[in-house]
């Protein structure tokens, strides 16, 4: 007996380990959209104080529901187990869904998200015995199930059964698991789970809403693997067993008189093998079990350990040889982001009604780009990378990877890419006012673009790459900063988009060396064009052109003075040197003298960003602190470089082998239009 404890204890520890290890970060969250609290407020510090209280509050079946103050500080919070998992593991979970939920939803009165052993549910409203449609989540697999139509058929009688046994079973755990054959001899294994507090009506009602639910969902239409998570109930499929279905066996049977003869004995929540059903062979298997798993357990962490040594040498490697990002970042974390990014390639053309020309928003280097709306209303842009692209895997890799990693609102979100055959497509959220460049070089469109909306343009870019050069967890390079390379939301909020040539550094490195000089001339900085030496001064570098561009209403590349045509910058030194910095700026935005001292602190400050020496460039941090803080004085820039004044198209891809190698520049969308 005391050796039976002593194995259970270690069972439990190596448990506890391997699940510290598989939960640093959430299966799902949601942020719900329904109000924000204020920091150090009442409905904090009860929102705090529960859910701290919150595991041990767990009845013994792993459900919990508490509220603490009153309207409108009052807090419901809501944590439920898989009805399978061990007492430890639950408290376990559900203590790092509380804490995890928190830092990924700051200041939000009411968030979803858990594990996949737990899930927990706090909002400003009670949700004790009732359910409701949302939040909701839903996650699925990308292996594709043969003969998908008899293969939902057989779910359906699965889950319906499941439902049935889950709703009508043991009231304080409405959990029930099961498995069947699909077509082709594939394996189904499901689980459904309704939280206690809901009746047996409501339980059924709860899941029959969220069986009918999951066809609406069209990428999870066909997988073998999916599931739909609700705070009221849930439920999930895979291709193997995911629960346990040794310890659901002690789950007390449902209270309820003798059955009547000839009535069949209510099945128990997972049916287990008949070698199980016997006391005895029961308890073999668990001692096996108990021992088995242990070693398992530590076999993992030393594999684990191992892996994590060698793909850091990898990575050090491969930096030391100034390897593509995608290199750098290949990992189990990479693959699973990119399982949930995928969208099935029918949904995208349907989506773009077969990639109609009257969708078409542009054509870049890499191929067009199209206009696209879901079935749920969701508008679209979508990159669709032309076969004969020379941008490869990795380079398509690079893109997802990186912007999915990447979230800041001056930034374009990544929702989603497909690779399926030789088509390679990106989804971005759609910009409804375009790229700023068909605004800033329309003589017709740029009266929109007042100096208010233009300062708010500036300060969203800086902050853009403030995020990416300092904030973002790696150091990250743009190289190519232009007004095409940033689009306009609804509210002209600028969001830097194409980061396909970005280049990726670990926190302690600022600089490189590349042999393939990629960007647009004009906007690169001299180090980069002539010897291919990018640092984050490059993108300061290209932050300047692109202001004094944005100050002047025109293009760095054929700025007109009268009848002359100038360079930007040359021409911006010497009048800013002569104390006639106005002449340069645009037209439409004079006469407007409060905004004066604005625009010649815009002037001054990219005269800054774009000195022919690199030391002498502000970096991002400072540049935004020279933008917010007027009290804050700016020192006297040294003259630009005078290299950009040339006949070479203003789009190129530049290779050190040869001269300028004239082309439509490969990493950005050029041509965007209003939508």
């Amino acid at each position: 007996m005391d050796l039976q404890k002593w194995l259970a204890f270690l069972y439990l520890c190596s448990m506890m380990t391997l699940l510290a290890i598989a939960q640093p970060d959430l299966r799902y969250c949601d942020c719900v959209q329904s109000g924000n609290y204020t920091e150090n407020s009442t409905y904090q510090r009860n929102l705090n104080t529960l859910l701290a209280s919150l595991p041990s509050k767990l009845d013994e079946y792993g459900f919990c529901n508490a509220s603490m103050g009153e309207t409108p500080d009052r807090v419901s919070v809501v944590g439920l187990c898989r009805g399978d998992v061990e007492p430890d593991i639950c408290q376990s979970c559900i203590k790092n869904a509380a804490r995890e939920t928190v830092q990924l939803c700051p200041n939000q009165k009411e968030v979803f998200g858990g594990y996949d052993e737990c899930l927990i549910h706090y909002s400003n409203v009670s949700t004790v015995g009732r359910w409701s449609r949302s939040p909701w989540m839903y996650m699925w697999n990308l292996q594709n199930a043969s003969s998908p139509d008899q293969f939902y058929r057989d779910l359906s009688k699965l889950l319906d059964g499941l439902g049935d046994r889950a709703a009508n079973g043991f009231s304080l755990c409405k959990f029930a698991a099961g498995n069947t054959s699909g077509p082709d001899l594939q394996s189904i294994y499901a689980a459904v789970q309704c939280s206690p507090d809901l009746g047996a009506q409501d339980c059924s009602d709860c899941l029959v809403s969220t069986f009918a639910d999951f066809p609406g969902c069209q990428p999870c239409t066909g997988k073998r693997r999916g599931r739909v998570v609700r705070p009221g109930c849930n439920f999930r499929f895979e291709s193997y067993r995911f629960y346990n279905y040794t310890l659901i066996g002690s789950t007390p049977p449902q209270s309820q008189s003798q059955p009547q003869p000839g009535t069949p004995a209510p099945k128990s929540a997972i049916e287990a093998p008949s070698s199980l059903k016997s006391g005895k062979n029961d308890n073999k298997v668990r001692i096996i079990i108990i021992i088995v798993v242990p070693i398992v357990a530590i076999i993992i962490i030393v594999l684990s350990l191992c892996v994590c040594i060698v793909r850091k040498k990898k990575q050090k490697r491969k930096q030391e040889n100034n390897m593509d990002v995608v290199d750098e970042m290949s990992s189990l974390d990479d693959i699973s982001i990119m399982e949930s990014l995928q969208y099935n390639f029918d949904i995208i053309k349907t989506a773009t009604d077969n990639f109609s020309d009257s969708n078409k928003l542009g054509q870049g280097g890499f191929g067009p780009v199209y206009k696209g709306k879901l079935p749920n209303g969701l508008q679209l842009a979508v990159k669709r990378l032309s076969v004969n692209s020379r941008q490869g895997d990795q380079e398509f890799k690079n893109e997802v990877l990186l912007v999915a990693k990447l979230e800041h609102r001056n930034l374009v979100r990544l929702l989603g890419f497909c690779l399926e055959g030789r088509e390679k497509l990106l989804v971005y959220e759609f910009a409804p006012n375009a790229s700023l460049d068909h605004f800033l070089f329309d003589p017709v469109k740029r009266e929109n673009l007042d100096w208010e909306t233009r300062y708010k343009i500036i300060g969203g870019i800086s902050r853009g790459l403030l995020y990416l050069h300092e904030e973002s967890r790696l150091r990250i390079i743009h190289r190519d900063l232009k007004a095409s390379n940033v689009l306009l939301d609804a509210n002209m909020n600028p969001k830097i988009s194409d980061f396909g040539m970005a280049k990726l550094f670990e926190l302690d490195e600022s600089e490189g060396n590349t042999s393939r000089i990629v960007g647009t001339y004009g906007y690169m900085s001299p180090e980069y064009a002539m010897h291919g030496q990018f640092s984050v001064k490059s993108d300061v570098f290209s932050f300047g052109v692109l202001v004094l561009e944005i100050v002047s209403g025109q293009k760095n590349s054929c700025f007109k003075n009268g009848e002359s045509v100038k360079d930007l910058l040359s021409y911006a030194w010497t009048q800013w040197r002569e104390g006639t910095a106005m002449n340069l700026v645009d037209p439409f935005l004079k006469g407007k003298s409060g905004s004066v001292p604005e625009m010649m602190r815009c002037i001054h400050l990219a005269l800054l960003c774009v000195q022919e020496n690199v030391a002498d460039r502000p970096t991002m941090s400072t540049v935004v602190l020279m933008l917010s803080g007027f009290s804050m004085s700016l020192p006297v820039p040294s003259a630009p470089p005078f290299f950009m004044h040339s006949t070479i198209s203003n789009e190129v891809l530049l290779l050190p082998e040869t001269a300028a190698y004239s082309s439509q520049n490969e990493a950005s969308i050029t041509e965007l239009y209003p939508r």
